[in-house]
C-alpha cells in the first residue's frame, strides 16, 4: 500500500514531467510559427535554430526516459504481482 509522503513524492515527479514536456512544447511550438522553407525541409535540424535544436533533442531524450520509466514500473509490478500471488519452489 502506498502512503501519503510516497503519493505525494509521485505527484510531484508527474507535475514537474508534465512542466518539461509543456516548456519543451512551446519551444518548438516557435519552430512551428516561424518555419522558413528557405532554411531547410520542415523539421529538418537544418532549418531550425540553436534553441530548437536543443528544445527538439530533449524532447526525443525526455521522451525515450519517461518510456524507460513506464517499462521499469511495470516490470515492479508485475514481480510484485507474482510474488504476492504465485508459490515460490
Amino acid at each position: 500500500m502506498i502512503n501519503t509522503k510516497q503519493f505525494f513524492i509521485v505527484l510531484i515527479i508527474a507535475l514537474v514531467d508534465i512542466v518539461i514536456y509543456i516548456f519543451l512544447g512551446l519551444v518548438l511550438l516557435g519552430y512551428e510559427d516561424f518555419y522558413d522553407e528557405s532554411k531547410g525541409e520542415y523539421w529538418s535540424l537544418a532549418s531550425m535554430t540553436l534553441d530548437q535544436k536543443a528544445a527538439y533533442i530533449c524532447w526525443h531524450i525526455w521522451f525515450a526516459i519517461n518510456i524507460l520509466l513506464i517499462l521499469f514500473i511495470i516490470i515492479r509490478f508485475v514481480k510484485q504481482i507474482k510474488d504476492r500471488y504465485f508459490v515460490k519452489n
